[in-house]
């Protein structure tokens, strides 16, 4: 389709795209976990626990990269409240071939922070991604094993 014809079509809707009115809601407390794996190679996981990355500390960075994203959701997901964050933890397990990670995020506010959670623990993955690519890739430059799954809201409260 031309790019031309899709703008207009879309400008002829009424009001097609907007952040959603929130004034009227009750400020509450709200809380999200969202998890997900990066599937990595064996090899891989040992010089991330033996702490051998030529980049560094693979964790360390991760858990920050995943806290400033979900702190900055709004800026990257258009239609995304801007929310007051009162925590964000990102933790992880390391398996045999994976790392697994969590984001948990709370807020007291009118809306909730399921999507911060699922951009920490995204970005905390891609974070892992890119700080061991160099071991991942094969001959070819293609990472046949490297890839992330699972990435999922766990839970998703209000009002306690």
């Amino acid at each position: 389709m031309h790019i031309g014809l899709v703008r207009s079509k879309l400008d002829e809707r009424k009001d097609s795209v907007r952040m959603v009115d929130v004034s009227e809601k009750d400020v509450i407390k709200r809380y999200a976990e969202a998890s997900g794996d990066i599937i990595l190679k064996a090899k891989t996981i040992k010089e991330i626990q033996d702490g051998t990355i030529k980049k560094g500390n693979v964790l360390a960075v991760s858990e920050t990269a995943g806290i400033l994203a979900a702190k900055k959701t709004s800026e990257i997901i258009p239609l995304c409240h801007q929310i007051p964050l009162t925590s964000v933890e990102v933790f992880f397990n390391l398996n045999k071939t994976e790392v697994h990670a969590t984001c948990r995020v709370s807020a007291n506010y009118v809306t909730g922070v399921e999507m911060e959670a699922l951009v920490g623990v995204t970005t905390a993955l891609l974070s892992i991604w890119d700080m061991v690519k160099y071991l991942e890739k094969d001959a070819e430059g293609q990472y046949p094993d490297a890839r992330l799954e699972n990435i999922r809201v766990i839970e998703k409260r209000k009002g306690e």
